[in-house]
């Protein structure tokens, strides 16, 4: 069933329904009055069926989930419509009686689960206090319970690892606890709001995987939030398409990928970037861009030979380590260090793009702030347009910063709230007294209408921008300083994917006409393999696969690239029932003792250019 405009997104399954939505709207209460952000919302998720919302950010996907669980606060939102669970409407329901429902009838995933997790108590005994509010068990039940929860969730060791703290589990953990916790009272529905998009590629697989066997296990209806057509495709057996407010189109999921009517649907799928779509191309291609309210795509994707003739490197990255000690005890004595990056070696040239994939953990971003000396190396050598980074001193140290520049993931996170945002852009350009302020002023309007903002932007404040054009931002103030070299740490991972698509357009834009350098740090596989020439993958610290990109993705040698590649969601419905199979295990601590000396490493070539470590 399809249909576009402004229309309630009503789509039935095939069986009974448990949940059952009709005409939901909400509003929120402004210094205006009330303005409604989600309009005339329906849909049905019967048993062990998976309705999936999607939409970009401010779509509404999240206050209709937050509103079926009435968790908005009641004096600034207003709930209208009948949201039927059980036969009961749970917007009639007064306060006492939804708190025995929530947790007990319906259950929610949130997208960050440490923020989710109380950090002063053990997770066995939060999950415990899961089951202790809605049933009547003695204390030994409510342990075996918890225990059999998390290994039902597939976490190694569970016995062993229910007195544990949230912040001894890595994000993936984590994100099992909090699906544990939300399985405990065997709910009849599970609301998963972006429950997969904070996490690396390979444990977002596991999740997914999870989740699939856990709904055939429990016989669950599932309500999955997301922006992530790919994980889309593999999870949903029907889809609604929201876009401000509104469902503009809702059917079975492949009618949606294959037949889609509505232009914002097929803008969306069109801005997925699909692994393995590079053709055999040598070099970068930019995304196709799509107008988001005709469905029209306004510029076609084109080839740019960035990369400078001359075989300079522009950075030199020799045997780079940058280990941080661990003290303990009462007189802070080492007992280890963590071996963040270990005798780590690249070259970087004018022009060129070398990506920097693998998991939170492996030391992509520390190797990334080790060659800036945003972090100090333990040691190796770096080298930087020709100077010795590692020798320079404050003031030198300070004047290379000009050649070389980092985007951080988080553009909100390194704005100053405080500052407007003309001024945080030529903030660098007046601390290295690179001229007047007039001329400071005259040069970020410039940066600005560069990547694709207006002048007149200047006066206002980081809050007063989207995601996107933030990050815009940020590489507006990297840029203010004629940097040579720019290292990208994360710098598209938070974005939506239309908007990640134009970010990573803009960047390849900049590449071309200043002749950039990026050092593109990522842990998506898909964006990685359209914007790059090579590409190094890391683990534990060390490089274990490095070469030109089409090299790499078309024929990779070692077994944690090839774990990585296949852990990407595929934007193919025909693949929803498929799991992956992925062995569930955490990334190796790279903690080591005190007086350890790392094993020889050995590489061998495939191809020019192409090596991969020997284990």
């Amino acid at each position: 069933m399809h249909y576009s405009g402004q229309k309630t997104g009503f789509t039935a399954p095939a069986r009974e329904p448990v949940l059952s939505v009709r005409n939901l709207n909400t509003s929120f209460r402004t210094g205006d009055g009330w303005k409604n952000v989600v309009r005339n919302i329906s849909f049905d998720i019967a048993a062990r069926e998976t309705v999936a919302i999607v939409g970009e950010s401010g779509s509404g996907k999240s206050v209709t989930s937050l509103s079926i669980m009435r968790l908005l606060a009641a004096e600034s939102s207003r709930i209208e419509g009948q949201v039927m669970l059980n036969g009961r409407d749970l917007l009639s329901l007064r306060e006492e009686e939804m708190r025995r429902v929530r947790g007990n009838d319906i259950s929610m995933i949130f997208q960050e689960p440490m923020t989710s997790l109380n950090p002063i108590f053990s997770v066995g005994k939060q999950i415990a206090e899961a089951l202790t509010v809605h049933t009547d068990i003695t204390e030994a039940a409510v342990k075996a319970e918890a225990i059999r929860l998390l290994e039902k969730v597939r976490i190694p060791n569970a016995a062993s690892r229910f007195d544990e703290y949230p912040h001894q589990f890595s994000g993936g953990m984590r994100q099992r606890v909090m699906i544990a916790m939300a399985l405990a009272s065997r709910p009849k529905v599970l609301i998963a709001d972006e429950p997969t998009t904070a996490l690396d590629v390979t444990i977002q697989g596991q999740i997914l995987d999870l989740i699939k066997t856990l709904q055939d296990e429990e016989g669950m209806a599932v309500l999955f939030i997301t922006h992530d057509m790919g994980v889309v495709a593999e999870v949903a057996d029907r889809t609604i398409v929201m876009y401000r407010g509104d469902a503009v189109e809702a059917g079975k999921t492949e009618d949606i990928f294959h037949r889609g009517q509505h232009p914002y649907t097929r803008a969306l799928l069109s801005a997925v970037p699909k692994l393995g779509s590079m053709g055999g191309r040598d070099l970068p291609l930019r995304f196709p861009t799509v107008d988001m309210t005709t469905g029209q795509q306004v510029a076609l994707a084109e080839v740019y030979d960035t990369v400078a003739r001359t075989k300079r490197p522009i950075l030199e990255v020799k045997d780079l380590t940058t280990r941080f000690h661990i003290r303990s005890g009462a007189f802070g004595r080492k007992t280890g260090a963590v071996h963040a990056v270990e005798n780590v070696s690249f070259e970087l040239f004018e022009g060129e793009t070398l990506s920097i994939v693998g998991e939170s953990g492996c030391g992509k971003s520390t190797a990334g702030r080790s060659v800036t000396r945003l972090i100090t190396p333990t040691g190796g050598k770096v080298t930087v347009d020709g100077q010795d980074v590692m020798k320079l001193s404050q003031s030198a140290l300070r004047a290379m910063r000009r050649s070389i520049q980092m985007i951080f993931q988080d553009p909100y996170a390194s704005l100053n709230p405080r500052m407007s945002i003309g001024a945080a852009i030529m903030e660098p350009f007046l601390q290295h007294r690179l001229g007047t302020k007039s001329e400071a002023r005259d040069k970020a309007a410039m940066l600005l209408e560069k990547v694709g903002l207006s002048a007149d932007m200047m006066a206002r404040f980081p809050h007063e921008f989207s995601g996107g054009q933030r990050q815009r931002i940020a590489i507006a103030r990297a840029l203010m300083l004629d940097p040579k070299v720019i290292v990208a740490d994360e710098a598209v991972s938070a974005l939506d994917v239309s908007i990640k698509a134009q970010v990573c357009n803009l960047l390849l834009d900049l590449q071309q006409s200043l002749n950039l350098a990026f050092l593109f740090i990522s842990h998506d596989m898909a964006v990685v393999e359209r914007v790059s020439h090579r590409v190094a993958v890391m683990y534990l610290g060390e490089i274990v696969e490095i070469g030109p990109r089409a090299a790499v993705f078309d024929n990779p040698q070692h077994e944690y690239t090839r774990k990585l590649m296949a852990a990407v969601p595929v934007p193919d419905p025909a693949r929803r029932r498929v799991k992956r199979n992925m062995v569930v295990d955490e990334l190796k601590s790279p903690v080591r003792p005190v007086g350890y000396q790392p094993a020889v490493r050995q590489y061998r070539e495939v191809s020019p250019g192409h090596l991969y470590r020997v284990d």
